[in-house]
């Protein structure tokens, strides 16, 4: 681009979107049903994009800004509560979990009197994932009979000692969220996250709540024989604190811009949330904070998300400090980690040009 020459309204309209671009790509070379994405500028101007199909019995559009499962991005919300209580003084974050949940958390190696709770936000508790040992079958899951899956394994580590992503870490927030407030960690979230910003299209799943409430596209996996399989309506208790919300791509945006402006979050608790360690699970050059990930941008600097996979779908994204936010969500979770760094590109496409 010439500097200091705009370019025509034509000229902008005539130049391909790369984003856009990226999400065809996504469904006619990586097989994908549908991609859908939100782009938000530094004005908090956003613009929806989808590619695919939203059901592919009927062939129906994708529905833009639709609602998703957005996995793990919940980790950041269960993390900002936990945090506010920091700010608040009802939570410390170097104290040990026992001071919150008295002899709850003990098995081979593990032991809650020597777990803080920056180490459960932070993933260095060495508290094995109870995802491993899941039935296939969905069903109902309490949040106890999810940690007492975990508890039958031994330590993946002494605390402290390494880095390996639980989410039994987020587990163990959700019930000390609970045990401070008497409140449920999904009543906690929208009354402290979702209602104070204004998230109109984000949710907690209510127990038994199998399905999307809003226009969605579908999610898919494959069965047996690599055919798609519906699977968007199933109870997502499985993921809890650690994965169970449904939200929109430009809702996710919002509520990344919020965090990073300082909304959520007084400055002490959001600079501790940005204290980071390596954390390559999430890609090269990526770190962990507190619920919070950076990842370096091709065009310098990074962004702070999180991400999320869950049945049917899988979601990336996040905001920069300048203002940018872009998310992106796909209605299958890519076995090929291949098509998911070109999710990733997306992204970075977004928040770079």
């Amino acid at each position: 681009m010439t500097v200091g020459v705009l370019a025509s309204p034509a000229a902008s309209a005539a130049r391909p979107d790369n984003v856009q671009q990226g999400l065809n790509a996504l469904v006619r070379s990586d097989g994908v049903p549908a991609a859908l994405a939100s782009v938000e500028d530094r004005a908090g101007h956003g613009r929806p994009y989808t590619a695919g199909v939203g059901d592919l019995a009927t062939g129906s559009k994708v529905p833009r800004d639709g609602q998703v499962r957005i996995g793990s991005n919940t980790k950041t919300f269960t993390a900002v509560v936990v945090l506010q209580l920091v700010g608040e003084g009802r939570i410390g974050l170097d104290n040990p979990v026992e001071t919150y949940l008295p002899g709850l958390v003990r098995g081979k190696g593990i032991d809650g009197r020597h777990i803080t709770v920056r180490q459960l936000l932070q993933h260095t508790s060495g508290v094995p994932n109870y995802v491993k040992h899941l039935a296939d079958e969905p069903r109902y899951y309490a949040p106890h009979e999810l940690l007492d899956l975990a508890l039958q394994h031994k330590a993946d580590f002494a605390p402290g000692t390494k880095w390996e992503y639980s989410n039994t870490n987020y587990v163990l927030a959700g019930l000390i969220v609970e045990r401070v407030t008497g409140h449920s960690v999904a009543k906690e979230i929208d009354r402290r996250i979702i209602e104070r910003i204004g998230l109109r299209h984000t949710y907690f799943p209510a127990p038994g709540d199998a399905a999307i409430r809003e226009q969605h596209p579908k999610g898919y996996d494959r069965d047996a024989a690599g055919a798609p399989l519906d699977v968007t309506e199933f109870d997502p208790s499985w993921g809890w604190a650690a994965g169970q919300m449904v939200s929109t791509n430009s809702d996710l945006n919002q509520f990344f811009t919020a965090l990073l402006d300082g909304r959520l979050l007084p400055a002490a608790q959001l600079a501790q949330m940005r204290t980071t360690v390596p954390a390559d699970y999430f890609g090269t050059g990526a770190r962990y904070g507190l619920g919070l990930v950076s990842k370096p941008l091709s065009c310098g600097g990074v962004y702070w998300g999180h991400g999320g996979s869950m049945t049917g779908y899988e979601t990336r994204g996040g905001a920069t400090d300048n203002g940018r936010a872009a998310n992106v969500a796909v209605t299958t979770q890519p076995t090929d980690k291949a098509v998911m760094k070109r999710v990733d590109g997306v992204v970075d496409t977004a928040l770079c040009r």
